[in-house]
């Protein structure tokens, strides 16, 4: 090979690791453009509804007194959850929904940030006490999962956990006939 030749690879070896640089900043300016904007976006742009609440008052009366607690059908055949989250349960301790059917959980907490988590689910959501948290889910399939509380509060995080138990929409159905509010726990 002729001192030609060489550099003449030189050149083409060149051109070739001049376009590997640049579509290698293209990539990293790109992804750091979509990280901004989606960043930007989702911290100047707030939750479409906020709901508040009085954190001292939530067992006394409104939507979330004791006994409105648990599993309820809507008008529309869909389901509404409302639950608490307080040091170092959920009420209700145990959720019962039907199976391919819309669910709204809406939840909030009584003393510190707790987190509600489904596992196996996309159910994930802060329970910030003043705040309602209202996260919208459909199962599947009958199945049980966990619901432990994903936020650390306090020394008794470890055991704070529920259960949300996936049933027949049929056999749902025939215990909401009975009852107002539905829960596995009695």
């Amino acid at each position: 090979m002729t001192s030609e030749d060489h550099a003449a690879s030189a050149v083409v070896a060149q051109k070739i690791e001049r376009r590997w640089a640049a579509i290698s900043i293209l990539i990293v300016v790109f992804l750091t453009a979509m990280a901004a904007v989606a960043g930007i976006h989702q911290a100047t742009m707030p939750q479409a509804r906020v709901e508040i609440i009085d954190p001292e008052k939530i067992h006394l009366s409104g939507e979330f007194v004791e006994t409105n607690l648990g599993s309820a059908i809507e008008p529309d055949g869909s389901v509404t959850v409302r639950a608490v989250g307080q040091q170092y349960s959920f009420t209700p301790q145990c959720i019962l929904v039907p199976v391919d059917t819309k669910v709204t959980f809406r939840a909030t907490s009584a003393d510190v940030v707790h987190g509600l988590l489904i596992q196996q689910t996309n159910v994930n959501t802060m329970l910030v006490p003043g705040y309602v948290s209202e996260q919208v889910a459909r199962f599947s399939r009958v199945g049980d999962h966990l619901m432990p509380c994903q936020e650390f509060c306090s020394v008794g995080h470890e055991g704070m956990w529920a259960m949300v138990k996936v049933i027949d929409r049929n056999e749902f159905m025939s215990l909401a006939a009975s009852k107002r509010r539905i829960s596995c726990v009695e």
